[in-house]
């Protein structure tokens, strides 16, 4: 019974082939549009997760804050010092690494190329923190950091602004008035995702930059590293409560710093795009009921049409639930075709759009499998009113139909 009810269905299916595609048109756009804009979601996702992981693993990062004051003018907390980063280092548990940074904008110049910078004074600790690998040369020895010394560690744009195709290790460029020999270059990272070249860096000991370009003592960010993403959370709270310490911060008194945690920024990052996915996700399922409801209506029609070959069927013999399970089955054959038509194209679409938004292809099987499944249900929601429409004919109108 089962193989001649679907005999049938497919040979009234292509009896009229045309309306049958048009009719499918609305469940291929549905499922299309659900699985490309899904995909795209969850390749937008995973950008932000990764670009974000690449500013650092299980990263902190402390910040003085900014007040406005009276008539709206702005005063700034006091900067830190490089003793705050040993205190944390030796007294809050969990940590990998801390780096105390202060920078200043420069001017790179290396034989007649020049190229506007900022340079970085830190310590071999920023390599940690931030995940930076040294593609070529080395790090700081403890002699050039407690000295002072002018060597630096250059990033990949720095590289190909100023050298080209030559190798800077051991050459010596100038940022701005003073001289400094390249000792290291840093492997690419690329653009992050708030569009901001991550190569373009210029490395030097803390004291070195303190002494030449910033003229104090001061550190202006101090950078740190979980040693797993469990603790992360654990360790920013030791963190604040260390440095409200230090600061003399007295209890009800709000914080003149900050501390950024990477993981809950990447965290609220990919919860915002997933929202958007969703959403997306859902307008474009809207098509999907469209098309249930072009199914309900040419199935309407399809009866109408056939009202005379259901009332011989009932007439010779058949049931009526042989009849509602014929008139069933196209729907859901119908509907199942161009959810597969809609697969198909929904993961080309995804991937030539990936391609041109620079955003990676995400395959994802669940969300084919559910759309597949969800427009065989389309196919049986919307088919089942024609369907039992034509197993309640009576024969005898039926038959007096024309």
């Amino acid at each position: 019974m089962i193989w001649n009810t679907l005999a049938l269905a497919l040979r009234e299916i292509g009896r009229n082939m045309m309306r049958s595609s048009l009719t499918i048109l609305g469940i291929v756009i549905g499922v299309a549009a659900v699985i490309s804009m899904i995909t795209l979601g969850g390749g937008a996702t995973e950008l932000v997760t990764d670009s974000i992981a690449s500013l650092g693993s299980n990263m902190l990062t402390i910040r003085r804050r900014t007040h406005a004051g009276p008539g709206g003018v702005r005063s700034s907390a006091p900067l830190f010092e490089q003793s705050d980063a040993e205190a944390i280092s030796r007294e809050v548990s969990g940590i990998a690494a801390v780096a105390p940074t202060v920078s200043a904008p420069v001017i790179a110049v290396y034989g007649n190329e020049n190229w506007s910078t900022s340079v970085t004074g830190t310590d071999n600790g920023y390599f940690d923190v931030r995940d930076w690998i040294i593609e070529t040369g080395r790090r700081f020895t403890d002699s050039e950091l407690k000295a002072g010394k002018m060597v630096c560690v250059i990033g990949a744009t720095i590289r190909d602004k100023l050298f080209g195709y030559q190798d800077p290790v051991g050459a010596t460029i100038r940022l701005g008035t003073v001289a400094c020999q390249v000792v290291g270059v840093l492997k690419s990272k690329g653009e992050s995702t708030f569009g901001h070249d991550q190569d373009d860096l210029v490395l030097m000991p803390l004291r070195a930059v303190q002494r030449r370009f910033t003229g104090s003592q001061d550190v202006s960010m101090i950078f740190i590293s979980a040693q797993n993403s469990d603790i992360t959370d654990q360790v920013e709270k030791d963190v604040e409560a260390l440095m409200r310490q230090r600061r003399r911060i007295k209890i009800g008194e709000e914080d003149d710093f900050s501390v950024r945690n990477m993981a809950e920024i990447a965290r609220t990052m990919a919860s915002t795009t997933g929202v958007l996915t969703t959403f997306l996700g859902a307008v474009a399922a809207i098509s999907l009921l469209v098309g249930g409801i072009g199914i309900m209506n040419i199935m309407l029609v399809s009866v109408t049409e056939r009202t005379r070959e259901i009332g011989i069927r009932l007439a010779i013999g058949a049931l009526g639930r042989e009849v509602l399970m014929q008139f069933l089955v196209e729907a859901v054959i119908l509907s199942l075709f161009g959810g597969l038509l809609g697969i198909i194209l929904g993961i080309i679409g995804a991937l030539i759009a990936a391609s041109m938004l620079s955003v990676p292809f995400v395959f994802q099987l669940q969300i084919i499998i559910i759309a597949f499944v969800f427009s065989g249900f389309v196919g049986i929601i919307f088919g089942y009113f024609p369907a039992r429409r034509a197993a309640g004919l009576d024969p005898i109108d039926a038959l007096r139909y024309e």
